[in-house]
């Protein structure tokens, strides 16, 4: 008996190495209904990504697919069997296959147009390998195709996540092959009545049509050779749901539809365009006004073709489109990309980069092993496109800074950047640059970079390259210099948090930098961030009080304004946060019980807390943080700036973007010195947040210092 088509391709397939495994594999696991079904599926996948050309190893991983995604077989995963280098793809095919409608979609509601485009971005940008994707789009229509026996809501939701998602998807990335058949289903399902009336009106079946192409194509190709052009022709058939689509656009019916049937041919120039025209009329009749010259007169988006409708074979009307390879490719590729125009609607510069990108590497004939480790480092992260003084385009990561740009045209540039002017005003480093934005650099003579400038939490460089760049420079620097730069960075910040009570050497430690010595080393050549000591502290801060201070008894919570504290050992009692220390997690805390208001608290460490406690020891009481995730507590800081307009404003905006509340602000001014100084009471979470307030407000211009008053 002869071997089917699908027999012969599963023994072809058998000699590829990794699916021979995968199939060989399979076989062992138990038998039962739902194992036979989810096999049946990967093979159906795998039937129809056949003409893709993906590797073996994804072939494979489609067969192992549906096992892991339903959890089927008991397999948790592949590890430790001969196929375990299928884990990883098969685990990013599993999260792709968890997009899908929102929980709360109701049947007959469509997506919103931004939702659906948010779903497309999340596909492209989750896969560490974009195939992938088109593996995810052939098991949407396998889905499609089984919906038949599925009840009404469910091949309703099903089309409609196809038409909004996964068709569009397809068409983007130039998957013609299933985007017409997702869309065709779709339609099938959410427009009945109306796909059986437009099949009737063809009079014909779909493989009619693609043999009435076959024989245009043979026609033209023998004619336009004859004439000595040299060209390439294929066709296709328009699928009901793309002539249900120009039926409504055209407001007519089938009757007015000239494409039903169409052919491309592509030639080596303009001239060739035209002769070939000439050929197509001299074969068939042309129909009046069904005759678009796009070479002459291209449409806005630069897409250059010719367009003709005739009555061919049999009476059957046919359009052919003529244009060239360039052409072509920018149509397909370019800014005039079809999708473009076709779905009407517009997306980022990025973006559109990206599906470029994606089509260059799903190109079987594309062999070029790096360009997929470029999409990954590069393409799949959206980018922003400045301008230089000379009118040069630079493409930049989002959310690139001025310094980002300086470090991208040159390394001495970065680190000679003292400031930036963007659109001829100057602008802070920290600016993030949007497209269409001229960027100007002003440099300094020598190279001066900042440490600040490598803190993620200041916001001054958005690019990793970048951080590389400076981090190198400080590298080279003497190491006695960076030791001695680090531990000025180690005492600043511990000194603004009044948090010198513990030891350097267990700081060190809790960032693993070993020492004192290496962790001002790691410091000053940027390897660690000061914005790190602040978490080091708090993690080195005791959970606990110290057993001197311990007292059993039963504990509560206060629901006044120190609701944040558990305090034990007391009755009804409020609790107030002492204005001597004013204590921050997770510095160590005691209680006072004061005379006139309830329970003071103080850090164990401060003066006035130890004096009282030699004095009056019954008075103190145990006391401890609490845990609720809002919690909020006073600190006290004091501003040094030299006075100007607008400061307040600045220091104001700082506060208002960490959401950090202000109780109290009072401002003394040096008129002679034009100097200022402001003690504020704000509101913070905790000490790292507490540290990012601070190192905000010391980069403000004009301010020399901020420390925090105890």
């Amino acid at each position: 008996m002869a071997s089917t088509g699908h027999e012969k391709r599963a023994k072809n397939s058998e000699q590829d190495g990794i699916v021979a495994d995968a199939r060989q594999y399979l076989r062992t696991l138990p038998a039962n209904e739902a194992t036979r079904a989810a096999l049946a599926e990967g093979e159906a996948i795998l039937e129809i990504v056949q003409s893709l050309a993906l590797s073996t190893e994804l072939q494979a991983t489609i067969l192992v697919y549906p096992l892991l995604r339903d959890a089927l077989a008991g397999i948790p995963n592949l590890d430790g069997t001969p196929i375990e280098a299928l884990q990883d793809p098969a685990d990013q095919l599993v999260q792709l296959g968890r997009f899908a409608l929102a929980d709360d979609w109701q049947p007959g509601e469509a997506l919103a147009s931004q939702q659906s485009e948010t779903l497309r971005k999340m596909l492209l940008s989750v896969a560490s390998d974009p195939r992938l994707i088109l593996i995810r789009i052939a098991e949407q229509l396998q889905k499609i195709r089984r919906a038949k026996s599925a009840t009404a809501e469910e091949q309703h939701r099903l089309a409609i996540e196809t038409r909004e998602i996964y068709a569009p998807l397809a068409n983007r990335l130039g998957v013609w092959q299933l985007k017409w058949e997702l869309e065709d289903l779709s339609f099938r399902y959410l427009e009945p009545s109306q796909y059986r009336f437009i099949a009737k009106a063809l009079k014909e079946k779909r493989k009619e049509r693609e043999e009435f192409i076959e024989e245009i194509c043979s026609i033209l190709r023998s004619e336009l050779e004859s004439e000595g052009i040299k060209a390439e022709i294929n066709g296709r058939p328009k699928h009901i749901y793309s002539i249900w689509r120009k039926m409504r656009r055209k407001d007519g019916g089938i009757e007015q539809i000239f494409d039903v049937r169409a052919v491309r041919v592509f030639v080596d120039d303009v001239a060739k365009c035209y002769a070939a025209l000439g050929v197509v009329h001299k074969l068939w009749a042309y129909l009046p006004g069904e005759f678009d010259d796009y070479i002459a007169n291209p449409k806005e988006n630069d897409y250059k073709s010719l367009h003709t409708a005739v009555i061919g074979p049999n009476g059957k009307t046919l359009e052919v489109q003529i244009r060239t390879h360039d052409m072509h490719h920018h149509a397909e590729l370019g800014v005039a990309a079809h999708w473009r125009y076709k779905e009407g609607s517009g997306t980022g510069a990025a973006f559109d980069r990206k599906i470029q990108f994606l089509r260059q590497l799903l190109d079987p004939s594309n062999k070029d092993s790096d360009l997929l480790e470029q999409i990954r480092d590069d393409v799949l992260d959206d980018r922003v496109y400045a301008l230089s003084p000379k009118g040069d385009v630079v493409e930049l990561i989002a959310n690139a800074t001025p310094l980002d740009f300086a470090y991208h045209v040159h390394t001495q540039v970065g680190h000679r950047c003292r400031g930036a002017k963007v659109n001829g005003r100057i602008v802070p480093l920290t600016y993030k640059i949007k497209n269409g934005d001229k960027i100007e650099i002003i440099t300094g003579k020598h190279a001066q970079p900042s440490r600040d400038w490598l803190n993620p939490q200041l916001g001054y460089l958005a690019a990793s390259r970048s951080r590389t760049k400076l981090r190198n420079w400080f590298r080279q620097q003497d190491k006695e210099q960076n030791q001695k730069q680090g531990r000025e960075i180690l005492d600043r910040e511990l000194s603004r948090l009044n948090a010198k009570d513990i030891p350097l050497d267990d700081i060190a430690r809790t960032m693993n930098a070993g020492d004192t010595e290496s962790l001002c080393v790691a410091l000053g050549t940027g390897d660690i961030t000061s914005a790190a000591i602040a978490r080091a502290v708090q993690i080195r801060r005791p959970k606990e009080p110290v057993d001197a201070f311990r007292k059993p008894a039963r504990t509560r919570k206060t629901s006044s304004g120190a609701k944040q504290i558990i305090v034990q050992g007391v009755g009804d009692l409020l609790c107030n946060f002492a204005r001597c220390c004013r204590p921050v997690p997770p510095e160590n805390i005691a209680g006072y019980i004061t005379r006139m208001r309830g329970v003071s608290i103080h850090r164990e460490d401060c003066g006035n807390f130890l004096h009282l406690n030699a004095s009056s020891p019954e008075r103190v009481i145990e006391v401890s943080w609490g845990t609720p995730s809002d919690a909020s507590y006073p600190a006290d800081l004091t501003i040094e700036a030299y006075d100007r307009h607008g400061l307040l404003r600045d220091i104001s905006n700082v506060l208002a973007e960490e959401n950090v509340a202000v109780n109290a602000l009072r401002t003394k001014s040096d008129k002679k010195r034009m100097e200022a100084s402001m003690d504020l009471s704000v509101l913070v979470s905790d000490l790292p947040a507490l540290s990012r307030v601070i190192s905000r407000l010391e980069q403000l211009p004009n301010v020399m210092s901020v420390r925090r008053r105890v």
